[in-house]
């Protein structure tokens, strides 16, 4: 007999600077099923990265994951958000910068909204960050796939400067300090 509770998918939505680094951290997390790079949080439908690279869209760089809680929690995708990314600094990831790139949970129900506020106030309470935790913590409107060209690029492009400076610091991070959620082939 097949219970599908036992097989239940969520969805987080976030947005933590470039989603090429953010997919690369994720994609590598034991229970994500997949993610996708895309754009939310904005009021334009079906944004190109041209037009959300202006600002003027009000999307941010994002990336949809589905998850598997029965094997990664939502507070634990939280833990690796709040820690492969500076979320004191407003619309900015080192040298990108614009709203575009802003830090962002958009929740998709009462639950996740309770868990990122808690997580957020233990962190702030903690003192874990020496500046205010500026990440927006909002209700999920919208989320629009990004072109193909931005899916597995830290894969694709490797040897890419922006790889090498920016993602490969991230990832080691990761390793460093989430080497048990991190699928076997990553490690």
């Amino acid at each position: 007999m097949n219970n599908n509770n036992n097989n239940k998918m969520e969805i987080a939505t976030l947005a933590n600077g470039c989603f090429w680094c953010s997919e690369a951290i994720f994609k590598k997390i034991k229970g994500v099923k997949y993610i996708l790079p895309g754009y939310a949080g904005g009021t334009l439908k079906n944004p190109s990265y041209n037009q959300v690279c202006t600002g003027m869209t009000g999307h941010a760089e994002s990336i949809q994951i589905k998850f598997d809680p029965k094997v990664i929690s939502f507070e634990k995708i939280l833990d690796i958000f709040w820690h492969t990314h500076d979320p004191t600094t407003l619309n900015r990831q080192g040298n990108d910068v614009g709203t575009q790139y802003r830090s962002a949970i958009f929740y998709h129900d009462k639950k996740q909204k309770e868990i990122a506020e808690k997580s957020k106030n233990d962190l702030e309470k903690e003192n874990v960050y020496k500046d205010p935790i500026v990440t927006e913590i909002t209700l999920f409107k919208n989320f629009y796939v990004a072109e193909d060209y931005h899916k597995d690029y830290y894969e694709n492009h490797k040897d890419d400067p922006y790889c090498n400076f920016v993602i490969d610091p991230k990832l080691y991070k990761l390793l460093q300090k989430y080497k048990n959620e991190v699928k076997e082939e990553y490690k």
